[in-house]
């Protein structure tokens, strides 16, 4: 498979576009959104085996992060796309319990293992990546997520040669999330899935952090994978399973909607995505006015070469 490109390094820090505290005020933050959502912002409060705070603030500022300005966390929060939780997010997060959690690595691979949340903070070391995300419907964010490449969690199960895509599966509790019992329009539990060289990008991101703290709950708390060049729906969140499997997944929303929705759902300004007409342009949240959308989300320089050999239109 042709390998992607290399990437350029920035010759600015992106802590230094945007310092920490213009993005990450908590206090000024919960007198914002209310006493009534403050619960939003962490995983339950709990004595974990390892300290986070510490991990956190050594975090390491990364050059694949993008130099845009970040959208502030409360709108971040306030406009996103976790369907089990919708569509009151601040009274249905009550629901999604994010302690204890486990996340299991099974199928083909020498040493499948379930990893406790406590084991994959400690898993490798945290980096801060400030990623564009683009949701289907058109509008866009740049969050600065904390966590480290989803390939150091896959290289430590070791894949075997079959191993040709990644699944992952969401959390299922329809007991407690009410997205999953009101929602009919998508199969449950969400699944979505990459090819084995997609989620070894270096972009494919664990995330187990953002602004600063650990991953806000409609950020998909405990842990979300963000893979910034396609579309929001292929970044699954509360990741309870991983997958390693020979044939392709069926994606959720490839299942529900084929004639809408690819299995790849790579970002292009010229294929309209879904049911919704916004293929050339996108509203960064807090904009006024749109933006034009770039092919990859604006990362084509480091995927493109992902799909050299594929028809363009099956890839979007």
């Amino acid at each position: 498979m042709p390998k992607a490109s290399a990437v350029a390094k920035p010759a600015i820090a992106p802590s230094e576009i945007t310092p920490r505290a213009a993005y990450w005020d908590r206090r000024r933050f919960a007198g914002v959104l209310g006493a009534g959502v403050t619960g939003l912002l962490l995983p339950e409060t709990h004595a974990l085996g390892v300290d986070t705070a510490s991990i956190i603030s050594s975090a390491t500022k990364s050059a694949l992060s993008t130099q845009e300005p970040v959208t502030p966390a409360k709108d971040a929060i306030a406009k996103t796309r976790f369907r089990e939780l919708e569509d009151d997010i601040a009274k249905n997060a009550e629901g999604l319990l994010t302690s204890p959690w486990k996340v299991s690595v099974e199928g083909e691979c020498a040493k499948p293992r379930v990893f406790d949340i406590d084991d994959l903070w400690k898993l490798a070391p945290l980096e801060e990546r400030i990623y564009r995300m683009r949701c289907t419907e058109g509008w866009s964010h740049v969050i600065p997520y904390l966590g480290y490449p989803l390939a150091a969690l896959l290289r430590l199960v070791e894949p075997t040669g079959n191993a040709k895509f990644v699944a992952f599966t969401s959390i299922h509790a329809p007991d407690k999330l009410k997205g999953q019992r009101e929602v009919g329009y998508i199969p449950w539990p969400y699944v979505e899935g990459l090819r084995m060289d997609e989620a070894m990008h270096p972009l494919t991101l664990v995330a187990l952090g953002a602004y600063g703290e650990k991953l806000p709950k409609p950020l998909g708390a405990p842990l979300a994978i963000r893979v910034p060049w396609k579309y929001g729906i292929k970044s699954p969140k509360a990741v309870v399973r991983i997958r390693l499997v020979e044939q392709q997944p069926t994606s959720v929303w490839n299942k529900a909607y084929p004639r809408y929705h690819s299995f790849w759902s790579n970002v292009n300004p010229d294929t309209a995505p879904g049911f919704f007409d916004s293929r050339s342009q996108e509203r960064r949240t807090g904009d006024l006015l749109r933006r034009a959308t770039l092919p990859f989300n604006g990362y084509g320089e480091q995927v493109a070469a992902l799909y050299s050999d594929m028809d363009r239109k099956l890839t979007y």
